[in-house]
Order: C-alpha cells, then structure tokens, then sequence
C-alpha cells in the first residue's frame, strides 16, 4: 500500500497548554471596552500588561534555551497571538517575535548574546520594512546605508512601525552596496531618527514613519550580510503566518459578537437570528474560520520546511483574510444602521482586518504568489 501523504495538523501538548492560557489571559485582561479604551490612550500599549506577558515567558517563546527563552518555535507563538487576536488587543508581541527572529537568522553572536536576552525580559522590538512606494516585496529599499570608516550613515523613510516610540530596539531594512542589509537600532538611535505618529485603520495599536536621515550607527550593528536576503524571506513568511493568527482569532471574535447579536435584537417579536436569511451567512462565516483555521495550524506545524513553508503559510494569510473581511462585514450588516456607527463594535474587527491585510500582502497578492509558487 502507498504511504499516505496527505497534509496532517501537527498540534503539540505545549500549543494546547498555552493556547488554553493565552484565551483566558485574553478574555482577563482584554475586554472589548478596553480595545476602545486603546485607541483614546496616550502610551503605545498597556506596560503593566505588557511585563505579565514577558513573566508568563511569551516573550521568549521561540527563542532558544541559551539565550533564556523557552527553545520552542513559532507554531507555539501562533497559539498565543491567536486568542490575543480575537479579543483585539493592542500589544508588541508580534513585531517583537519577528525582531527576535531577525537577530536569531542574520545576527551576529554578539548581537544575540545581548539582546535576546533583554527580549525574554520585556524589551520592546519593532520591525521597519516598509516603505512610503507600498511595494510587498522587501527587496525594493530605497533607505540606504552607506559606509564612511567604521560608521553606517542612514538615510530614508520607514512606514508601519509599531510601536517605535516605545520600542528599546529595532531592526530596520536598508540598500548598502547594492544588496539588502538589515541595521539594529537601540533606543537611544531611535531617539536620533525622526518620528512621526501615523493615522491608520486600526487605532488599537501605534504606528509610526521613521526618518532615518542623518542617522549615524557603528558598523558594528549591521546584521550579516550574507544571511539578510534569506532572512528578510523568513520574516515575510514569519509575518504573514502571525498575521494569519491574529485574523484568525479576529474573525472568531466577530462571530461572537455577531452570535449575541442575533440572539438578543428582536424585529416583528421575533429574534433576528431565526430568519434564514442571517443564519445562512452566519454558518459560512464558522466554515471559512474553521477553513482558515485548519490552514493556519498546518503552515505553524510545518513552518520551517523549506519546501512547503511558503505555499502553506501564504495560504493560511489568503484564506485568514477572507474570514475575518468576510465575517466582520456581515456583522456590520447585521447590525443594520446601528453597525455602520462607531458605537457599533464590529467595525473595530474590520479595521483590524483592513490593517492584517495590508500588512505583507492582501489575500489577492498571496494568491497571485501562490500562483507562481504552485503552477
């Protein structure tokens, strides 16, 4: 008998133990009144909030033993950014994952001795790939770095940093040479770029464009050379595969709120959710979360396979997309006039959506790139 190859969800005793916690931290410490209490605050996230994650060891989850994390990988991350997805909370997990994953594929053995460990504890990481032009693909950089003696003078924007006015380091993408490289900027650096406060979708979390002009950093914080064309790969797949997971907890969240909704709101005496016509779509929008769902938990189990890795993870985020536009959209129809409001929650999950979309590529990019991946 032939072996039976078909894709099989890998789903470990320890992503069933911390996704059983991460939902009820979620469900404590965020409420949906305090999504909307975010996008009013002054700070960029919840720092009382933020060192209960670092104590829970969430912070080092993917990062090796040696370096005081927990020595597992990101299909256990995907787990806890999940149900942190469905509640909307505004926190610098993903991007400080993804920064730890930059110093832990191209960074130099110093650079990882000395600041991985500081991630474990709760610094705070942002990642600046992007730029003004939009183009999803990390390799078109127009921030330069050039090299007098044994400084790097930076120069260029960067669009879609969370969180870069907290952040105590970050991993910024620049041209050098005539090839990508990848710049580590402590805080103190930041200090010395040009910050501004974005106005984006999604107000539950801070977004910043970085000027980096005149930013003068040692060599010495230049990630390896050699490895940035595979790691910037790694972290366009890292980050589409954590975007899907917050999608995907996002768009379980809409259904509930969709659910209370029809079974509470009465029109003609009867309860809305007993007309076919809010059922029916309120069952498609469970299948395509399930749909998602089983995509995404199969991209983490394999992520790392360098044959299947990006095809997997590409169409977690395509499908992840979907649910939740797919989702909160009905939810703000349901709602009728009441859901095109603000007071309405549901339009806060399809502002979360419209930013994860944005983010390394809309579900019709990942489907165009699954083409060529696939055809």
């Amino acid at each position: 008998m032939a072996n039976d190859k078909r894709p099989t969800i890998h789903f470990s005793d320890e992503q069933a133990q911390l996704l059983e916690v991460a939902t009820s931290f979620a469900q404590d410490k965020f409420p949906l009144n305090k999504a909307r209490a975010r996008v009013a605050a002054k700070e960029d996230f919840d720092a009382a909030v933020w060192k209960e994650m670092a104590s829970l060891g969430w912070l080092g989850v993917a990062i090796p033993e040696e370096f005081g994390g927990s020595g597992l990988s990101l299909a256990e991350v995907v787990t806890i950014v999940e149900p942190l997805g469905r509640a909307l909370a505004g926190t610098p997990l993903v991007s400080t994952t993804l920064v730890a994953q930059a110093l832990l594929k191209a960074g130099t053995r110093a650079q990882q001795a000395e600041w991985l460990p500081k991630i474990c504890e709760g610094a705070v990481g942002a990642l600046a790939l992007i730029e003004p032009h939009g183009d999803w693909n990390l390799g078109h950089l127009t921030a330069k770095a050039e090299r007098p003696g044994d400084l790097l003078v930076l120069s260029g924007t960067k669009t879609f940093v969370t969180d870069a006015a907290s952040a105590d380091l970050a991993i910024v993408s620049v041209a050098m040479d005539g090839a990508p490289a990848l710049v580590l900027l402590d805080r103190q650096l930041l200090g010395a770029a040009k910050v501004e406060r974005e106005i984006v979708i999604d107000e539950t979390r801070r977004s910043y464009r970085v000027n980096l002009d005149g930013v003068t950093v040692p060599s010495d914080n230049l990630l390896d050379p050699s490895r940035t064309p595979d790691t910037l790969k790694n972290l366009d797949e890292a980050a589409c595969l954590l975007l899907a997971a917050e999608m995907c907890g996002g768009a379980s969240g809409v259904l509930v709120t969709i659910v209370e909704y029809l079974k509470t709101r009465k029109q003609f005496d009867r309860l809305i959710g007993s007309y076919q016509a809010l059922k029916h779509p309120t069952v498609d929008a469970l299948m395509a979360i399930d749909g998602a769902r089983s995509h995404l938990y199969y991209a983490a189990g394999i992520f790392g396979d360098a044959v299947e890795n990006e095809i997997a993870v590409r169409m977690a985020k395509a499908l992840a997309c979907d649910a939740l536009a797919f989702a909160s959209d009905r939810a703000i129809q349901f709602h009728g006039g009441f859901g095109f409001t603000y007071d309405c929650d549901a339009q806060l999950f399809r502002r979360r959506g419209i930013w994860c979309e944005a983010q390394h590529g809309d579900a019709a990019w990942q489907r165009k790139r699954l083409a060529s991946l696939i055809l």
